[in-house]
C-alpha cells in the first residue's frame, strides 16, 4: 500500500513565461510547510473533474497529494 499525505495550499501568483511558446506557471503556497519551503512553482495545467484540461486561478485553494511507493522504487 502506498504512503500518502495531503497538504493544503492556495495559488499565490500566476506567472506568464518570457517565451510565449512555454506554458504558464503558478506559485502555490503550501500552508503546512516550513517558511523556506512553503512555495512551489508548477506548470498551470490541471485536470478537472470530468478529465478535461483546466487552469488554476489566483487565490484558489488546492490540495497537494504526496504519494510514495511502499517499496521505495520510482514509478516509470
Amino acid at each position: 500500500m502506498a504512503k500518502k499525505r495531503t497538504l493544503h495550499g492556495s495559488v499565490k501568483k500566476l506567472i506568464k513565461p518570457l517565451d510565449p511558446s512555454q506554458p504558464d506557471k503558478v506559485e502555490i503556497d503550501i500552508h503546512e510547510a516550513d517558511d523556506l519551503y512553503r512555495e512551489i512553482r508548477i506548470e498551470n495545467v490541471v485536470t478537472d473533474g470530468d478529465g478535461g484540461k483546466d487552469k488554476l486561478k489566483q487565490g484558489e485553494d488546492v490540495d497537494i497529494i504526496l504519494e510514495a511507493d511502499p517499496d521505495g522504487k520510482q514509478k516509470q
